[in-house]
């Protein structure tokens, strides 16, 4: 999977189409992301304990790698490439401006 925690990337497809956030987990067994503000469910939850107070949580649940792009400082949304340094590290670019990301 080509996508990191803490990418921003907008969302392409779906009920939240347009919509752009942070990855706050990958998922790469499932091929899923969470991002931060997209796919909310309200979940109810029961006080558990003393402390613990209950009601209706917001809370992000997966969406598909497939649906979403990553956002280039410059040019938008893009596809992710890679290039091979002369040391032979790897790094992530842009295919619509070659800029690394």
């Amino acid at each position: 999977m080509r996508l990191r925690q803490g990418d921003k990337v907008k969302v392409i497809t779906g009920k939240d189409t347009g919509v752009e956030g942070r990855v706050a987990r990958v998922i790469t067994k499932k091929n899923k992301v969470i991002v931060e503000g997209v796919n909310t469910a309200r979940k109810h939850q029961r006080p558990q304990g003393q402390t613990m107070q209950g009601g209706i949580i917001d809370k992000d649940m997966p969406i598909d790698a497939s649906n979403v792009m990553i956002v280039c400082e410059d040019c938008g949304p893009t596809r992710i490439g890679y290039r091979v340094d002369d040391d032979g590290i790897k790094y992530r670019v842009c295919v619509k401006c070659g800029g690394e990301l």
